[in-house]
């Protein structure tokens, strides 16, 4: 088994170790090895995506991250059919995307906010 060096800034570690612990994995090289499997497995599924699609993509981010998102969204306003911003504490915000149109699109723009390292959390849910 290849070995690799890898860098996490120290609240990522502190959220891992909680995770590997609360999960049972036996250490960080088995946690990170299981996110990779799940982050495999995600673009496995967007790949697999045809045809026009309905989707849902949630995002999270800090409130002073808004500008970054309005940017991923405006180069995805054909296929956004609704967006609904809210802030759910006084700093942490949720946007939720209805979207509608190309599969690859929908991938696309799910793996833009994925990218982006000031967001939180993203989901995609295909309707």
């Amino acid at each position: 088994m290849a070995i690799v060096s890898l860098s996490f800034p120290d609240g990522m570690l502190k959220e891992m170790d909680t995770i590997q612990e609360s999960l049972g994995y036996t250490g960080r090289s088995e946690l990170v090895r299981a996110a990779i499997r799940l982050l495999m497995q995600d673009v496995k599924e967007k790949e697999g995506l045809s045809g026009n699609v309905s989707a849902v993509v949630v995002a999270t981010h800090s409130e002073e991250n808004e500008e970054k998102v309005t940017k991923i969204k405006h180069r995805f306003d054909d296929i956004v059919r609704t967006h609904i911003h809210n802030k759910i504490t006084r700093n942490n915000c949720v946007e939720l995307f209805l979207l509608e149109g190309p599969a690859k699109s929908v991938a696309r723009m799910a793996e833009e906010f994925q990218k982006e390292d000031a967001i939180r959390s993203v989901k995609l849910v295909m309707i």
